[in-house]
């Protein structure tokens, strides 16, 4: 085992110290290499507060006490390394280490680019560069052309749970690189968004408790797998997006918690470094190395895997010290308040340093707070991020559609409220995995009323969601009605495909994503106020609502109509603003999608009778618990 200084640059040494060292993970971790004609596996691990560190194996029987493979301190850096050429690819090691104490510690590589299946706990020594990408027309042109103006349908996976046809009998990424993304092409998203997939020791945890920030879980095969799920998307025409947690790391034992013996990536403050409602730990954001292993962990998915963006997880929780937090701890910033300025500044610094390198990624805040500015540039305050989840918009039009139609005149503002802000972030509007589990009940199953009326509302409210300002975001099963709640333990219910109503949903939801793609003007000015008007935004005794979507041409426009009540109008007048034909596009009552049937006529021509506020008007037929699209011929 040699252990030498000129293994690793000074100036990595320093840059990583200093918060600054972006691609980390090519100096830190194992990697196999070529040092004084010799083949073998450079180590390099920070740990300040160790007094010896060694790597074990099978090749020395998890001990240092044979065959020690030491490694050397380089100076006063905190930072190990040691080469050795008895260890190649695919070799198992963790580094026992000594802490002040003189206790010894088993932990798996940080850095680690590859771990066993759970629930071992080793980390593999594995090479990044075992894979011919063959996405360089997706790359090239996902550089030329930016997201604002552009339909976004992301389709949010578990990719455990998605097909299951046994319990712990999981699909590979093989497999999921034919089904899911043929799955996924013919029903017309854009992006596929996967919950975490970095390395875990629960499956229950859904991979948001991590251990190898820097592994592909190896739950679904080899990384090479991962690779060719993320390369065929890429092929096809679909996005990839990572559910990336940032915030917090689980307390196993082998994982980052103490990892030298010391608070090392946790702050040394419990208050601030505890997340009970989690259980887990908070990352130290003041410190420069976190910063550094974070950082590059955010290039690292861009740069290995291709991944197009990240959804960054519990914002909110990172930007208050006391999130959920009991009295007892609480605690304040220098200035007297309870805003986390490192974590702060880990965002901006974070948005800054993707879209330095990947100026076309997507960078998602999940935060359900009020913070102001999420989606702005950090240049003028804001955190940076291009897009923000709206959990605002999602949480009242869930309280409205969970709401008996009858009572529903009451709640009226609750489907309005959104627009008084839709345009103060690019927003998306998610319905996503959290509102279907932990007795939240499925999309269709939160819905009032009859078996029938359970699906005409989850089709008027999808109508609604669809031309509502903003990017989309549904998770699986949501788009053939699945009715039991999630199960992440199992496969969706694909089986409810042989009755008509969910085979309905399927093709109603097909068909509404597929107008959305074709109609710009769902999509173009997403977060222009001129992109947006009100036809009839006050109709709360009828429950009725209408609204228009312009596009970027002057006469290139649609109108939604929203019946969220029971009753049918045989005729009823809208507002429009354009003199000519108005096409019908969609109609959820149409019984190929499980309606009534209700008889429309396929064209109208608009009226010279001003109403609404609008020069023309149209008269058409509104069944009970319907949505209706219709398209202005004179564009």
């Amino acid at each position: 085992m040699q252990a030498s200084p000129v293994l690793v640059s000074s100036d990595d040494l320093y840059l990583f110290n200093t918060g600054q060292l972006f691609r980390a993970y090519r100096t830190f971790g194992a990697h196999p290499m070529e040092y004084e004609g010799c083949r073998g596996v450079r180590f390099v691990l920070w740990a300040p507060s160790a007094r010896e560190v060694s790597v074990v194996g099978d090749f020395n029987g998890w001990s240092s006490a044979s065959r020690p493979v030491n490694l050397a301190q380089v100076g006063t850096t905190g930072v190990w390394v040691g080469f050795s050429p008895d260890l190649n690819e695919g070799d198992r090691y963790k580094y026992e280490i000594v802490n002040a104490g003189g206790e010894r510690l088993l932990k798996s590589d940080p850095f680690g680019f590859q771990s066993e299946l759970r629930p071992n706990t080793a980390s593999v020594v594995a090479s990044l560069n075992h894979y011919d990408w063959q996405d360089r027309d997706w790359i090239d042109n996902r550089r030329k052309h930016p997201p604002y103006e552009k339909p976004m349908l992301i389709y949010e996976v578990h990719l455990a749970s998605w097909r299951m046809d046994a319990p712990e009998q999981l699909r590979s990424y093989e497999q999921l690189a034919q089904e899911l993304v043929d799955y996924v092409c013919s029903m017309g998203y854009t992006h596929i968004e996967v919950m975490p997939i970095t390395e875990h020791p629960l499956d229950r945890s859904w991979g948001y408790q991590t251990t190898g920030y820097y592994a592909a879980t190896s739950r679904y095969g080899p990384a090479e797998g991962l690779k060719k799920l993320i390369d065929r998307c890429h092929q096809q025409g679909i996005g990839v997006l990572l559910d990336w947690v940032c915030g917090h790391f689980c307390k196993d034992d082998h994982g980052l918690r103490l990892f030298d013996g010391s608070p090392l990536y946790e702050n040394s403050d419990y208050r601030r470094a505890e997340k009970p409602l989690w259980g887990t730990l908070a990352f130290d954001f003041g410190k420069p190395q976190v910063l550094s292993f974070l950082l590059s962990n955010a290039l690292f998915w861009l740069d290995v895997y291709h991944i197009d963006g990240l959804r960054v997880d519990a914002v909110a929780s990172m930007l208050d010290l006391n999130f959920d937090k009991p009295e007892s701890m609480r605690t304040e910033n220098r200035y007297g308040g309870t805003e986390d300025i490192e974590a702060l500044a880990f965002l901006r610094k974070l948005n800054e340093t993707v879209f330095l390198h990947y100026p076309e990624s997507l960078m998602m805040a999940e935060d359900s707070s009020s913070y102001p500015a999420v989606t702005s540039p950090t240049y003028l305050g804001g955190l940076g991020f291009n897009y923000k989840w709206n959990m605002g918009w999602m949480n009242d039009m869930l309280r409205y559609m969970e709401t008996d139609p009858s009572h529903r005149s009451s709640y009226h503002s609750l489907i309005t409220f959104s627009l008084h802000y839709a345009f103060s972030e690019n927003y998306v509007l998610p319905l996503s995995h959290d509102e279907v589990v932990h007795g939240k009940r499925s999309m269709l199953n939160k819905m009032p009323g009859t078996y029938e009326e359970k699906f005409a509302n989850l089709r008027l409210f999808y109508g609604y969601w669809m031309t509502h300002p903003g990017k989309k975001l549904l998770f699986m099963g949501g788009e053939f009605g699945q009715f039991d709640e999630w199960k992440d333990y199992a496969g969706l219910d694909w089986s409810l495909l042989q009755f008509p109503l969910h085979d309905s949903m399927q093709r109603y939801v097909r068909a509404l994503n597929h107008i959305y793609l074709n109609n710009g003007e769902l999509w173009e000015r997403d977060h222009e106020q001129g992109g947006f008007e009100w036809i009839d935004v006050n109709n709360a005794p009828q429950c009725m609502l209408s609204f228009q979507r312009n596009g970027k041409s002057a006469e290139s426009s649609t109108v939604s109509v929203c019946n969220f009540s029971r009753e049918t109008h045989s005729i009823y007048r809208i507002g429009v603003s354009n003199q000519g034909h108005y096409r019908l596009i969609l109609n959820s009552d149409e019984a190929e999608y499980g309606g009534g049937g209700y008889s429309f006529p396929s064209r109208v021509a608009s009226q010279p009778t001003p109403f609404h506020g609008k020069p023309y008007s149209i008269e058409v037929p509104v069944p009970a618990l319907s949505f209706q699209l219709w398209k202005s011929e004179t564009a």
